[in-house]
C-alpha cells in the first residue's frame, strides 16, 4: 500500500540503535499531536533498515517496513518501554554488501555501499515530506546527511550515554541512572553479606556520565569513565580503604564500558564491527575484578579479598520508563510538530539548562560530548568533584 497524499504533509517517524525507555512515549506525542494538526503519520520500522529494505512497488506487502500510525495504536503503547517500531545499527551510507537488500544487490555490489540514493526515493514513494528520526549521535549522523541532501529533517535525541551533543538530555538517561542506583543498592546486600568488592559494569563507550551520575548520587565509592584511563594499583588501594571504613567491609565500583587501564585502549569482545565502525565492548568489568582481587594481596597484608562482578546491561534499558522519561520525550514530541507547523526543518530538539529548546541538527556531527573531568572527576580519588552545584541544571555534567 503506498502513502495517500496529504495537502497539511505525511510525518514519517523511527527509531534507531539501541532502545531504551521513553521512545514509544515519543512516538505516541508526535503521533496524537500531528494527526490532530491533520497530518499523517508513517511509522517506519527497523530504523534506517526500514527506508532501505523498502520495495517501490504498490503491489507488494511492505508491511514490514513501515505503517501508518493511529492515536488508538499509539496511546496503547505510550506507556510501554522499548520501540513498537523496533530498531536497528543499519547505517545506509555505510551499508556492507551482506546487508544490502536482495532486491537492489545487483545495483550494489561493492565491500561498503551507499544507498541514500534508495533512501531518498523510498521516502518520496512513501510520500514522506518530514522526517523525525529518534535516535543516538550513530543515529542522528545519518539524519544530517539526508539534511545536506535537501530533505527536511527533525531530530530528537535518544541514547542513555546521553552523549548527543548540542543537548544536556536525551532519553532514555534518567530511567538508566535510576536503574543503575537501584540494581546497585540491591547488590550490596551480597556484596556485605561477604565482604567483597562490587564491580558493575555499566554502558557508556566514549562518555561516562552513566556511571558518575550514579556514584554522584552515592551509589558506589568509586567510578571509572572512558575520559580518564585510570591505573588499576589506585583504584584497588581505593577500594580497600573504603572497604575498611565500611562497617560491613565491601565496597563498590561503577565501570563504563569504554574505560581502560592506563597505557591500554578500550575492551572489546570480538573484532566485528557495526556499520558505524564500532567494535562491541565488553568485559572490562571482568578484567578489574580479576586484578583487584590478585593485588588485594599484595596491599591488604597477603589477605585476598573476593569480588562480586555483575555487568547491568540490557537491565538498565529494559522495562517501562520513569516519570522523566515520560515526560521528556512528551515534550520532545510537541516540539518536533511546534518547528514542522512553523515550516522550520534541519533541527534537533533539546533540553539546555533546563529549558526545552532546538539547535542546529549539524550539531550532533560538529563536536563530541563527554565529561569535563577537570571540572567534574577527581582523577586521583577516581570519583566525581562533590562541589560547584549552584546553577547547575538538573544532571550537573551533562551541561554543555
Amino acid at each position: 500500500m503506498k502513502i495517500p497524499k496529504n495537502t497539511k504533509g505525511v510525518i514519517g517517524i523511527l527509531t534507531g540503535g539501541g532502545d531504551v525507555p521513553g521512545l514509544n512515549p515519543a512516538i505516541r506525542a508526535v503521533t496524537i499531536r500531528a494527526l490532530r494538526e491533520g497530518y499523517t503519520v508513517v511509522g517506519i520500522r527497523k530504523g534506517w533498515k526500514g527506508l532501505i529494505d523498502l520495495i517501490r512497488d504498490e503491489k507488494v506487502d511492505n508491511s514490514e517496513n513501515y505503517s501508518i500510525l493511529t492515536e488508538e495504536m499509539v496511546n496503547r503503547i505510550g506507556r510501554t518501554g522499548g520501540t513498537f517500531l523496533h530498531s536497528s545499527r543499519i547505517n545506509p551510507s555505510k551499508t556492507s554488501k551482506s546487508r544490502v537488500p536482495i532486491h537492489l544487490q545487483d545495483k550494489y555490489k561493492a565491500e561498503v555501499n551507499d544507498l541514500t540514493e534508495e533512501v531518498l526515493a523510498n521516502l518520496a514513494f512513501l510520500n514522506i515530506d518530514y522526517l523525525i528520526p529518534i535516535g543516538g549521535d550513530d543515529t542522528l549522523s545519518y539524519a544530517v546527511r539526508l539534511y545536506k541532501e535537501g530533505f527536511k529533517v527533525i531530530a530528537i535525541p535518544k541514547t542513555m550515554d546521553n552523549d548527543v551533543p548540542g543537548t544536556d538530555y536525551c532519553i532514555g538517561f534518567s530511567t538508566c541512572i535510576t536503574r543503575t542506583i537501584s540494581l546497585t543498592h540491591s547488590l550490596r546486600t551480597s556484596a556485605g553479606s561477604h565482604e567483597r568488592f562490587l564491580v558493575l559494569e555499566v554502558f557508556g563507550r566514549y562518555a561516562g556520565f552513566t556511571s558518575i551520575l550514579p556514584t554522584l548520587a552515592g551509589a558506589a565509592n568509586r567510578c571509572v569513565i572512558p575520559e580518564h584511563k585510570f591505573d588499576i594499583n589506585l583504584l584497588t588501594q581505593l577500594m580497600l580503604e573504603d572497604r575498611y571504613k565500611n562497617p560491613s567491609r565491601y565496597s563498590v565500583v561503577l565501570i563504563s564500558e569504554g574505560a581502560a587501564f592506563t597505557g591500554e585502549n578500550m575492551t572489546y569482545l570480538d573484532s566485528d564491527m557495526d556499520d558505524y565502525g564500532h567494535k562491541k565492548l565488553g568485559g572490562i568489568g571482568e578484567r578489574v575484578s580479576d586484578q583487584m582481587k590478585h593485588l588485594s594481596l599484595e596491599y591488604n597484608k597477603g589477605v585476598p579479598v573476593n569480588v562480586i562482578n555483575q555487568k547491568l546491561g540490557y537491565l538498565v534499558r529494559c522495562g517501562d520508563p520513569d516519570a522523566i522519561d515520560s515526560i521528556v520525550p512528551m515534550a520532545f514530541g510537541n516540539l518536533a510538530l511546534d518547528l514542522i507547523i512553523k515550516g522550520i526543518h534541519g533541527r534537533l530538539v533539546t533540553l539546555r539548562n533546563g529549558r526545552y529548546d532546538n539547535a542546529p541538527i549539524d550539531i550532533v556531527t560538529s563536536s563530541k560530548k563527554i565529561v569535563d573531568i577537570d571540572r567534574y572527576y577527581n582523577t586521583e580519588r577516581l570519583r566525581p568533584k562533590y562541589k560547584s552545584f549552584e546553577l547547575q541544571p538538573l544532571f550537573l555534567m551533562t551541561s554543555l
